[in-house]
């Protein structure tokens, strides 16, 4: 039956590989089993913010758990692949009795050490495919580590062009800009401007969708609570003279109701429309958080 751990030890290497793949490389989707990190944690700090203040480490924590748990898997799943096959077909330390040193624990550990690529040698395949296996793991996990770093250097420019589309928001909801100002040449470009920005925040959620679990303390640079007045504004434009500002205040409006969609699909599961979508993404973020 040695195939039997085998087998298994393969499949959830696969089935954590996907996972990784699913979520740091496909542009448009997110691994089952990273989301089901981060909405677990989100869960928990909604639920522990009020008296916790949790909420601004759940995005943080949620990566490093989503990160420590593929690496967990993997170790598992290496470990279930070296174990049906020791002492048999592996070499030893001479301070090391084979016999003592080929249990699950010792499986476990090899893994751990070839994942991590330290390469001590104390315990090391010595026969047939799985001195190709060895090798493998150390790649897969240097692929881990260099994915992982990626990763972090991709999210939190997104995160930064999130907040600076919150402040813009926010600048103009506290200037009390007049409609007839908006009314302009100037009000198109500006508009034009929201669009883009909003676009671009878009294309964020769908290849980092655990962007949306971060949460930001400063009301100013929080675009939930800024959304609102990017609806307000598009909806000024619709019954701006100006055609250039009708036309610009349309495209922004698509660009809204395109964000929303993606907020609704992957996040917040109203099946409402534009407005509703937009309170229950201020609410799920909201200062009641902190």
């Amino acid at each position: 039956m040695t195939w039997l751990p085998t087998v298994a030890g393969m499949g959830l290497v696969l089935g954590t590989l996907r996972d990784v793949f699913h979520t740091l490389w496909h542009p448009t989707r997110h691994g089952g089993l990273s989301r089901l990190v981060m909405t677990s944690l989100w869960w928990l700090s909604n639920r522990l913010a009020r008296r916790h203040r949790a909420a601004g480490l759940t995005g943080p924590l949620g990566m490093v758990a989503v990160v420590a748990v593929w690496s967990l898997l993997l170790a598992v799943g290496w470990a279930l692949i070296y174990w049906p096959h020791m002492p048999e077909h592996f070499s030893y330390a001479t301070d090391l009795s084979p016999r003592e040193h080929s249990g699950w624990l010792d499986a476990f550990y090899l893994s751990m050490v070839t994942l991590a690529t330290l390469g001590l040698g104390d315990i090391a395949p010595a026969t047939g495919w799985l001195r190709v296996v060895a090798p493998v793991e150390a790649l897969t996990g240097f692929a881990l580590l260099s994915a992982t770093v990626a990763w972090i250097l991709g999210i939190y420019p997104a995160l930064a062009r999130r907040r600076a589309l919150a402040l813009r928001l926010s600048h103009l909801r506290r200037s009390r800009v007049p409609a007839q100002a908006l009314d302009s040449d100037g009000g198109a470009a500006l508009l034009d401007g929201l669009a883009t920005a909003v676009s671009v925040v878009s294309v964020d959620f769908m290849q980092y969708p655990e962007s949306y679990y971060f949460y930001d303390a400063d009301d100013n640079t929080s675009l939930p609570l800024q959304l609102g007045h990017a609806i307000t504004l598009s909806a000024q434009a619709a019954a701006a003279t100006h055609p250039d500002v009708r036309l610009a205040g349309a495209i922004l409006r698509t660009a809204l109701d395109d964000l929303a969609v993606i907020l609704d699909d992957r996040f917040l599961h109203t099946g409402e429309d534009t407005g509703h979508v937009m309170t229950a993404y201020a609410a799920d973020h909201g200062p009641s958080r902190s």
